[in-house]
């Protein structure tokens, strides 16, 4: 529903497409449009043929482990050997096993084979597990494996924010799985009870926003000790003799029984020797209890591991395998509980090794990244096994460089790597570590001193990334960019980049063959870079372009001039500094002498921003120029029209009517053309086909030429005989120039950077706005908000504007949740932007007094006093000098001085300065009473954009007497990352057709395809990813709507997992498939279940954004419902009554999302034999039908008779009271009917407010459905309203809240 980061039911990765440049399937339609064909199904078929490669069919082998049954492993041919080895390592009976082979008839297969390149390996075949002797690395990996066993349930790891671990909570919820669990036990035939009360903070009206619940207690994680300690010993590394007896390590430990060992790792397994903590003596203990894994010898010696550990691992199978498996990317929790901090060896070994934890299994030790990204990029992609490995390969690199430069990010900051040039100032020096290049956002040697210092090297790496993600979705064939991922970390940007061979060798004016070094004052080009270029010019819409150089020549370039091309030592040509990729935004670039369009002067553009790098976002570039095509289209068509009539009146005068200057005023049109401008013009499909034949005849009719030479013209194409729209980068760079002979075009060009500018003023925002208050865009929280922003093409710079429009529209009302949103994103981002400075000024031993007092100013009643922290240690030598300090640390207690009213003064400035926005509040309470925001919300937004973590616990922010926050809460401060996402391309067109299908009817097909794109996303991505959860999501959908109930449970429950762990457990998406999955478990009969699911749900968005949402709504629909079904209806009035009043608001009390909010309250009512307040509901309901749709319509008469029965009702039992007061006790009483709702009916309400409308049951009703849907689309096509024909369309499979989807 989120439609913000959900654009119905595809989920991700349709918007992530476009943010990440599209992907290679964008530019194939674009190519194809801007030839003017729209043809892209042509690919399809051989798709689906290839897919059959793929599916090799699986086959079953036996594995016979020392000591234990054989037992049989499903295997598919493409597996390679390793894979068994991974099942192996986690097996519960095999896990303890590190150092094996497997072997088949006594050959040892290679880890590295796939098994259907082993001879004689078949179904049945029986694999040998055998015991391998162990190197120094093998022993090191099975203590690191040991130790990763026994840590199983520990969350610690997830809220430190290591090694890709993250939090689940569903588990709490469903009480382990969903299997059987929850449903309603009968009693003889009574159905027992079910405690429905929600807790009080959740209940509609309470204020209370309790943060303690967000992270329930998992009873999994007390943790069951099986060892206290486990660690090196301080004999290591063994003596030469001991070397030679076959010692590779030893390791120290204490059992539970506090028992101190000291064992040996040989190269025949472990066994106990003799050595204590300070007498080495390494020959064997007696008893030895010689061992090949450590777990079996710790099983002899102590009897509480053996028992807690069997216990353990029973526990660590029996979790959902997605609760554990890493993410591809590192999710960082703003809230955490005190953990305890516990002796760890690998963790220690790891913190003071540059290496990550997995490199020790690669040859060669540090990586190559440059070599390794580049590399995989070069792989073969000509049929779809050779795309699917290359595109994992892409991936996993991608995914492990962003890891590796995170941790050296905070390195580096952390002040634990040595510069490349020690020498100079701190904030100009910058680092190598493993491999990778490091600088900080600063201003370098003034090298942006014209584009605003600082602020402008702050903004070039992000924009620089931009480019670095578009260049590599076009992914052109030789043409190569740099690894490139950004993090902020405590108030530093750093840049981490992979490093061009050869190029710390050479000086940069040397290396640099293509572009500019200094922002064009000299510029070169190179043939090369311009072929490669010249394949990206068209869909990245960059126009090649001259300009000139020192000495006045006139250069060839085919992108901006800071784009460099250098070839490195490989022989590759590579483009860096590609932060002009996209063209300026005049909008924010005030330029003496140029004046822009008036639809931007009127909203006060152009306005001074911070830097002059203010660059279109890929997105709005591609809305431009498709409605620029639809205009081109308009205008074809029209003259194409004129001509026709010209012809029949024998007037040829066409060229006076239709001159481009007649036709230019009907350009900037306002209205955004959604496609439909084909039913308006009917010339359109000829203007097509026009523009088809122009393409493949060049001597055809000039009458068609000149029309298609005006209309391009008249859109400002860069070609006279097709459309096609391009930018120059370098328009408007201060210092570059262009020859006199362009000076036409140049011209054009900023015509068109004018009009693009506009377009996004007059159109974009109004479209989202427009979206939202039909609801198809539902931003939650800052994330989602601007995640809607981006889709549209909008910068976070216009959020000002954009506050500003709101303000000025009439259904302000129905807006209010999305200005709310839209306000605190505001201050939050204010807040961030001074934060970041302030922290620059702290050193690290003040840092969490820093942090706390910082949230003190921002969102405390109490007038907060800085406590500098009492220094833990006074130094007896108070004046001894720091040699060396960290960027930027100074003994610097300048933070203690900031006040609240000094921070609120400068976030209203800075609001004012950057957003052009005017906040009325001098303190955190003025601001929730004026607009209506919830201190923990705001603590939310700026813990995640700041990277704070704070303690779990219940902070009071409005006590005047003490601070809401101490030292002891701050408990991390994470780095921030921005990163390249690549993309699964095959998968991704499989979902979209997939989806495709689904909304024309064909469930099955639909349902074949997205289970093919699940398949290859898995391949691609592994088992974690958003776009994987989009696609379960999805298949859940589908399978309930086919009536398999339980398959949906299942596929639900991997996509909550899934949102939980690659989201966050707070993310809207998460909150989003908590509804999905409480309906789903209602349909299965798990009815407590179900409401606890609700609860989670409500809570979470109470948290995220309050109660005033439109989502709530739906959400208290779906608890009041759950409710009335187990006869809670006091309850249940509490809740419906709340989303009747929610929906009201948002929808216009005249809305039928109302009248069925109405009927639903009625229903209740009746429930509770209240038949008087059940009429007033449902009269309500009916009014609004009859109004809206008329009284024939069956809603109006299926409420109508509703309202007959009701009547009835309330007379009998009116009759009855009568009777009762007339003859007393001996009165005769009719048996009135009240009945408790039956499942079936509650089910069928929820399937409707969840836009399910329709559940088919057979093959069937199946073609009926496929029949009524043609039906439907051939009405549509003829031009009649499918209003007329009904409210509810019986497939809806949008992810929005569809109920009466055609009419609201």
């Amino acid at each position: 529903m989120l439609n913000v980061s959900f654009c119905s039911i595809t989920g991700h990765s349709v918007d992530t497409a476009v943010m990440n440049g599209g992907g290679a399937h964008d530019l194939s339609e674009e190519e194809s449009k801007q030839d003017g064909a729209g043809d892209t199904d042509g690919g399809e078929d051989s798709n689906e043929q290839e897919v059959i490669v793929i599916q090799d069919t699986g086959f079953t082998v036996k594995i016979q482990a020392p000591g234990t049954e054989p037992f049989d492993l499903q295997v598919s041919p493409q597996e390679m050997v390793q894979e068994i080895h991974q099942v192996l390592m986690d097996r519960e009976d095999t896990c303890h096993r590190t150092c094996f082979s497997l072997q088949l008839d006594g050959n040892v297969l290679d880890n590295f084979a796939e098994l259907k390149s082993i001879e004689g390996l078949q179904e049945g075949s029986l694999l040998k597990v055998v015991e391998e002797p162990y190197t120094v690395r093998e022993a090191r990996i099975h203590v690191r494996h040991i130790r990763d066993l026994l840590k199983g349930l520990d969350p610690s790891d997830a809220y430190n924010g290591v090694d890709c671990n993250s939090l689940s909570f569903l588990s709490v919820f469903t009480d382990g799985d969903l299997g059987d669990s929850g449903k309603r036990k009968k009693k003889g035939s009574e159905l027992e009870q079910i405690d429905c009360t929600p807790p009080e903070h959740i209940l509609p009206g309470s204020k209370e926003r309790p943060l303690l619940p967000l992270q329930p207690q998992n009873k999994d994680w007390k943790p069951m000790q099986c060892l206290k300690v486990l660690t090196m010993s301080g004999w290591n590394p063994p003596p030469g003799n001991r070397k030679m007896h076959g010692d590779l390590m030893y390791l120290y430990m204490v059992t539970v029984e506090e028992r101190h060992i000291s064992i040996t790792a040989s190269t025949r397994g472990f066994y106990l020797n003799q050595s204590t903590t300070y007498t080495f003596n390494p020959k064997p203990a007696n008893p030895s209890f010689l061992s090949h894994s450590l777990v079996e010898l710790l099983s002899q010696i102590s009897p509480a591991f053996k028992k807690n550990f069997t216990a353990l691992q029973k526990k660590r199978v029996q979790r959902h395998p997605f609760e554990r498996i890493a993410t591809p990317f590192q999710v960082y929790s703003w809230t955490a509980p005190q953990v305890d901090h516990t002796m760890d060896c690998v963790r220690a070994e790891d913190a003071y090794t540059s290496r990550l934890g997995y490199e020790e299994h690669i040859p060669g030790q540090t990586r190559d990244w440059n070599e390794e990204l580049q590399t995989t990029r070069e792989l073969a992609r000509k049929n779809l096994p050779e795309r699917l490995l290359r595109e994992r390969a892409i991936f996993k690199v991608h995914s492990d460089f962003a890891a590796a430069a995170t941790r050296g990010s905070m390195a580096v900051i952390d002040g634990n790597v040595m510069a490349i040039n020690p020498g100079e100032e701190t904030r100009m020096q910058m680092f190598i570590w493993n491999n990778i290049f490091f600088s900080l956002g600063f201003d370098v040697r003034d090298h942006y001193r014209e584009l605003g210092g600082d602020a402008a090297a702050h903004a070039a790496p992000t924009n620089d990334l931009n480019g670095v993600r578009a260049y590599g979705a076009v992914d052109v064939e030789g043409l190569y960019t740099l690894g490139t991922v950004v993090v902020d970390y405590r108030g530093y940007r750093v840049t981490a980049q992979s490093i061009i061979p050869g190029i710390l060798e050479r000086e940069q004016e040397q290396s640099v063959i293509y572009g500019s070094i200094d922002f064009g004052k000299t510029v070169v080009s190179h043939g090369k870079y311009l072929e490669l270029l010249e394949r990206t010019s068209r869909p990245l819409k960059v126009q090649r372009h001259n300009v000139l150089n020192e000495k006045d020549e006139s250069m060839e370039l085919c992108s901006s001039v800071e784009c460099k091309g250098i070839i490195g030592n490989d022989g590759r040509h590579y483009i860096l500094d590609l932060l002009r990729t996209f063209p300026p935004d005049l909008n924010f670039l005030p330029v003496e002498g140029e004046e822009l369009s008036p639809e931007s002067v009127r909203q006060g553009f152009p306005r001074q921003h911070r830097h002059r790098l203010a660059c279109l976002r890929q997105e709005l570039i591609e809305a431009f120029v498709e409605h620029r095509y639809l205009l081109f289209m308009k205008m074809a068509a029209l003259q194409l029209m004129q001509q026709k009539a010209n012809k029949e009146s024998k007037l040829a005068t066409l060229t006076e009517n239709s001159s481009p200057g007649a036709a230019v005023p009907a350009l900037p049109s306002t209205e955004t053309p959604d496609g439909s401008a084909e039913d308006i013009i009917p010339g359109l499909a000829q203007a097509k086909e026009l523009a088809e034949s122009l393409d493949t005849e060049d001597g055809s009719d000039p009458k068609s030429r000149e029309v298609v030479l005006n209309a391009c013209k008249a859109v400002g194409s860069i070609s006279n005989t097709s459309f096609d729209i391009r930018f120059n980068p370098d328009i408007f760079s201060p210092g570059v120039r262009f020859p006199e002979d362009s000076a036409d075009d140049i011209q054009k060009q900023k015509q068109l950077l004018k009009d693009a500018g506009a377009f996004l003023v007059s159109c974009q925002i109004p479209s989202l706005v427009k979206d939202c208050l039909d609801h198809s865009a539902l931003p939650m929280d800052g994330a989602t908000l601007t995640e809607a922003l981006h889709q549209r093409g909008i910068n976070v710079r216009y959020l000002g504007n954009v506050l500003a429009f709101v303000d000025k529209t009439p259904a302000k009302a129905q807006l209010e949740h999305f200005y709310r949103i839209g306000i605190s994103e505001l201050i939050t981002r204010c807040a961030k932007h001074i934060f970041k400075t302030y922290l620059q000024g702290v050193e690290l031993s003040a840092l969490s007094a820093a942090v706390s007092h910082f949230l003190n100013c921002f969102l405390s009643s109490f007038d907060a006093v800085a406590h500098l922290p009492a220094d833990e240690l006074v130094s007896r030598r108070k004046n001894r000098k720091r040699r060396n300090r960290v960027p930027g640390g100074g003994d610097n207690t300048a933070w203690a001085s900031l006040t609240p009213s000094e921070l609120w003064k400068n976030i209203v400035s800075e609001a004012q300065s950057y957003y052009h926005f005017t906040l009325h509040c001098e303190n955190a309470d003025q601001v929730v009473e004026k607009y209506g925001l919830q201190k923990i919300t705001l603590l939310r937004e700026i813990s995640i954009k700041a990277g704070i973590q704070i303690l779990i616990k219940e902070y009071n922010f409005d006590s005047r007497h003490k601070p809401a926050f101490t030292e002891e809460d701050i408990l991390n401060i994470f780095p921030v990352v921005k990163h390249v996402n690549p993309k699964a391309s095959d998968a991704f067109h499989f979902f979209q057709s997939g989806q495709a299908k689904v909304q024309q009817g064909y469930l099955k097909e639909g349902c074949e395809l997205i289970n093919e794109a699940l398949n290859l996303f898995n391949n691609v991505y592994g088992a974690m990813h958003v776009e994987i959860c989009a696609c379960l999501r999805l298949l859940a959908r589908l399978n309930y709507i086919m009536g398999d109930h339980h398959e949906a449970l299942s596929n639900q429950q991997k996509a909550v997992l899934m949102s939980e762990r690659v989201l966050g457990v707070e993310h809207p998406n998460t909150i989003q498939e908590y509804m999905h999955l409480a309906l789903y478990c209602f349909a299965n009969g798990q009815l407590s279940t179900a409401l606890k699911l609700l609860y989670r749900a409500r809570y979470l968005m109470l948290m995220v954004c309050g109660e005033d949402h439109p989502e709530m709504a739906l959400l208290d629909s779906n608890i009041g419902l759950v409710l009335h079904g187990v006869m809670e209806y006091d309850l249940s009035l509490r809740f419906l009554e709340n989303a009747l009043a929610i929906n009201s608001k948002y929808h216009g009390p005249r809305s039928l999302k109302v009248a069925l909010s109405h009927h639903l309250v009625a229903r209740v009512y009746e429930s509770k034999a209240e038949f008087r307040s059940a009429l007033q509901q449902e009269k309500e309901g009916y009014t609004i039908y009859k109004n809206q749709v008329g009284e024939a319509h069956e809603k109006t008469k299926e409420s109508s008779e509703y309202l007959k029965y009701l009547t009835q009702q309330a007379v009998a039992l009116q009759r009855t009271m009568n009777e009762i007061y007339k003859n007393g006790s001996n009165a005769s009483i009719m048996p009135l009917k009240f009945t408790a709702p039956s499942m079936a009916s509650v089910l069928e309400q929820l399937n409707i407010i969840n836009g399910i409308i329709f559940i088919p049951l057979s093959q069937k009703d199946l073609e009926n459905l496929k029949a009524e849907v043609q039906r439907r689309q051939q009405l549509q096509e003829s031009g009649k309203s499918v209003e007329d024909l009904t409210v509810h369309s019986p497939l809806e499979l949008e992810d929005k809240i569809p109920m009466d989807v055609n009419v609201d």
